[in-house]
């Protein structure tokens, strides 16, 4: 069996070395490629230098010529810059794993349309934990339908730059969807001074940043006289990476389509 040959793009940030180290550490995929922005001090360097990890790849500035030396790109980057690594990927016909969080309505067709001709696995949060969390949320909505009040409440590094984190709103959309709502139309995301009594229809959202938490995510139904608690904790960004790698190795050999972790697992 060849090498799966992955790209990493955002190589030198906190998610792409966690992911080119996955990689490294792994028996079926090859790094073919760790791209940043052009101006980057590590531009040129062998990856080796920034995982502690034998590597003679070089971190390039080459988008374009680093995508398509590779099977599949990883990506968890920024939504622009998501974007023009997808049209690369389209050009190039080369599968794309998407981490990113914070597109817009525009940006998700985007990586829809490119889903018809290319390969892609489009998660908000790729932690195989998280992921069986998104399915036990499903059965645990549909049986406390009645009588519950949800609230979801999400923790992150200060450095996080999008609110609510992804992962909580795609909890909200799997709430929302077995309860039979519209997360657009039921979520309120913040209360502050006379609120009155609480909708017993809406989904709230509450936001922690502050240090280095890498990702906490809880969603609480608060029934009369009891709680129900389903919760996610990250202590590091090893499990994205992690499950990152298991969406590359299965888009392998899919001509196009458009996928989540759910997919992946088998969750469906």
């Amino acid at each position: 069996m060849s090498a799966l040959k992955i790209a990493v793009v955002g190589a030198t940030g906190r998610m792409g070395r966690m992911v080119i180290e996955a990689v490294l550490k792994d028996d079926v995929a090859e790094l073919a490629a760790a791209i940043d922005l052009p101006g980057n001090p590590m531009i040129g360097k062998p990856v080796g230098e920034l995982v502690g990890m034998p590597c003679e790849v070089r971190v390039s500035s080459d988008a374009e010529a680093g995508i398509a030396s590779a099977d599949c790109l990883i990506d968890f980057t920024r939504p622009e810059g998501t974007l023009e690594h997808l049209a690369i990927c389209r050009r190039h016909r080369v599968a794309m794993v998407i981490g990113t969080t914070g597109l817009d309505d525009e940006g998700r067709q985007t990586v829809a349309d490119a889903a018809k001709e290319i390969p892609v696995v489009f998660a908000p949060n790729m932690s195989v934990g998280c992921n069986v969390a998104f399915k036990l949320l499903d059965v645990a909505s549909r049986i406390l339908a009645q009588g519950y009040d949800v609230e979801i409440v999400e923790a992150h590094h200060r450095l996080k730059v999008d609110a609510p984190s992804g992962t909580a709103l795609r909890m909200g959309e799997v709430v929302a969807a077995a309860l039979g709502r519209d997360l657009r139309q039921c979520a309120v995301y913040g209360r502050e001074g006379v609120t009155g009594e609480r909708d017993p229809s809406t989904i709230g959202f509450a936001t922690i940043r502050g240090g280095d938490i890498v990702g906490d995510h809880t969603v609480m139904y608060c029934g009369i006289g009891e709680r129900v608690e389903i919760s996610h904790k990250a202590g590091s960004r090893m499990p994205y990476a992690l499950g990152s790698l298991r969406a590359a190795r299965f888009l392998a050999g899919k001509e196009n389509g458009l996928f989540d972790m759910q997919d992946v697992l088998g969750l469906r």
